[in-house]
């Protein structure tokens, strides 16, 4: 999986830490915004492999990133992962993501996600 981007989008650095050391382990190149507008300044000039995202996020919530990503034609294929503890705020924009993991999400299964995602890159 060389040469493959993920962005995490995460406000929690300790948890966009463990993310981040887990996904370069299998290979993957990582990009960070701790907060919404910086993941969507992000989007506006580069288009990762992966998305790992919040929902809750200040300046932009993870629905309006989700929502900007599906908009937009370059970006509407990017496989996106759900990663929160809002069961409930995740419902609405489930089927806009490709997966969805339930907070705390451990290393072994954000691993074997993203490699089933980017199986194919």
């Amino acid at each position: 999986m060389d040469n493959l981007t993920v962005l995490i989008v995460e406000d929690d650095a300790k948890l966009a830490d463990i993310f981040s050391i887990t996904l370069r382990s299998i290979g993957l190149m990582v990009e960070y915004a701790a907060d919404g507008q910086l993941a969507l300044d992000y989007l506006a000039e580069s288009v990762p492999d992966l998305v790992v995202l919040d929902l809750h996020l200040p300046h932009a919530t993870g629905p309006e990133i989700l929502a900007y990503m599906r908009g937009e034609a370059r970006l509407a294929h990017v496989p996106v992962i759900l990663a929160t503890a809002d069961d409930r705020s995740a419902e609405h924009v489930q089927g806009q993501a490709n997966l969805l993991l339930l907070k705390p999400v451990s290393p072994q299964q954000l691993r074997l996600f993203a490699t089933r995602l980017l199986g194919g890159r």
